[in-house]
């Protein structure tokens, strides 16, 4: 069953603990809260504080998606404020599996990302201690950017690493790719415009999963 996860990036900042509610009366699986530094990628967004108030808005899970440098340092930050999932990239930590055994440790899911251009086969040597491997379907930092075309042959490819995980595929999600991606082995799509668009959330989310 496809999962899908919109990204608060694209929701109504003014009002996020009435959106996550919206989007759980909608039929959303799970939230996706991206955390960028401003070094990992140009760009500032949430912290620790605004996901442990959010906490109390919804009992959707979290999925914290850390696009941040010396993540080993703000995991435990997010571990405290509630994370459900915590995924990382791997061009950011010297010692990912250090970090995902302490994820786990705290009783969270540790995920493992990469940027489009890094090699797929990078991740083989973690697919049995993460939970979660994140494709991305664009450069990580901004939002609206166009998906890319070999995002579908980089699913199906962390697809056949050996691993009990799931595949997220985050950027560019939309009504046009996301057949795409879960024929080629998607579990879970993270999406923004498409789910908030027209304020239709619930035919939005029916949509994207192919209903």
């Amino acid at each position: 069953m496809i999962k899908i996860a919109p990204s608060l990036l694209s929701a109504d900042v003014s009002c996020l603990g009435d959106e996550i509610q919206r989007l759980e009366k909608a039929g959303a699986d799970m939230l996706h809260f991206d955390v960028m530094d401003g070094h990992f990628v140009p760009n500032l967004t949430f912290g620790p504080h605004i996901l442990k108030g959010l906490k109390k808005r919804t009992n959707l899970p979290f999925d914290v998606h850390l696009m941040v440098n010396n993540p080993e340092t703000v995991v435990p930050w997010f571990i405290e404020a509630g994370a459900d999932i915590i995924t990382f990239h791997l061009e950011a930590c010297p010692e990912p599996l250090r970090l995902i055994e302490l994820i786990h440790q705290h009783g969270k899911k540790a995920g493992l990302s990469t940027r489009p251009d890094t090699d797929v086969k990078l991740l083989e040597a973690y697919g049995k201690s993460v939970d979660l491997i994140l494709v991305m379907g664009v450069e990580p930092g901004f939002g609206g950017q166009a998906f890319r075309a070999d995002t579908p042959h980089r699913i199906f490819a962390t697809k056949q690493i050996a691993g009990d995980f799931l595949i997220a595929v985050d950027g560019g999600v939309n009504f046009e790719t996301a057949p795409d991606c879960i024929q080629a082995g998607a579990d879970i799509l993270v999406a923004g415009t498409a789910v908030f668009k027209n304020n239709a959330y619930a035919d939005n989310i029916r949509k994207l999963k192919g209903e």
